[in-house]
């Protein structure tokens, strides 16, 4: 019973991670884009939180396949596909003499990541809440039997 909730738990702190690393990238984009950065700093700070990125949605789509959540497995399946399949074509790295020529199609990359994230977090926010309030209305016959109030 207390499982679905730590299971929606974990979800919300993933899912928090993978907005924030989705962000950061943005901004080291940004910032190379405005000259703040130079490119070899913005692609290795990029670079540096790619895998985790990667390794840390990919265990959520898995988590969700295991405890048999169809519908956020079957959201978080396409990215996850799409993020392997970028692993192993070698792709997923931004080459840094490359930078300045993929910069508006990496930034459009990140901000439709950042969007969908943020799109899959109200689904956990949503998916958390029910299952509190599953739980409170479990937990509320023992407390009227008990004789408690």
């Amino acid at each position: 019973m207390a499982w679905e909730l730590l299971l929606w738990l974990l979800a919300f702190a993933a899912v928090i991670a993978l907005i924030g690393l989705s962000a950061y990238q943005l901004i080291c984009l940004s910032d190379l884009e405005f000259d703040y950065i130079n490119p070899y700093d913005s692609s290795s700070r990029i670079n540096a939180v790619v895998i985790p990125e990667f390794l840390v949605q990919g265990i959520l789509c898995i988590l969700f396949l295991l405890t048999w959540h169809w519908f956020p497995f079957l959201i978080m399946a396409p990215i996850t596909y799409y993020h392997i399949k970028l692993y192993m074509k070698g792709k997923h790295l931004i080459d840094v003499t490359e930078i300045f020529r993929l910069l508006n199609g990496e930034k459009k990359y990140r901000v439709i990541k950042l969007a969908f994230y943020c799109s899959f977090f109200i689904v956990v926010i949503y998916r958390q809440l029910q299952e509190v309030n599953r739980l409170k209305g479990a937990l509320l016959p023992l407390k009227l039997s008990s004789g408690v109030g």
